[in-house]
């Protein structure tokens, strides 16, 4: 049995060493994939993208993950001391 493409995509990102992309979600919407949810760096988001392009057959990826900045990763803000 073949898996239906937005099973694939999932697989392949519910496989990922990176905890944030096995957290998203993929849907498809006539010949688009869209990828849904959010990391914490811009980095994660574009390697969601060519997670989930890798195996798309020629559809549309669309790429909606937001990115969210944790506090406690962000060095401390010279501008605060202004």
């Amino acid at each position: 049995m073949t898996l239906d493409v937005v099973t694939q995509a999932q697989e392949a990102l519910a496989s990922s060493p990176i905890q944030a992309l096995r957290e998203l979600r993929v849907e498809r919407d006539g010949d688009r994939l869209l990828i849904a949810g959010h990391v914490e760096s811009f980095y994660h988001k574009q390697l969601a993208q060519e997670v989930v392009r890798s195996i798309a057959m020629g559809l549309q990826v669309v790429n909606v993950v937001d990115v969210h900045y944790r506090q406690s990763r962000l060095p401390h803000d010279p501008l605060a001391d202004m």
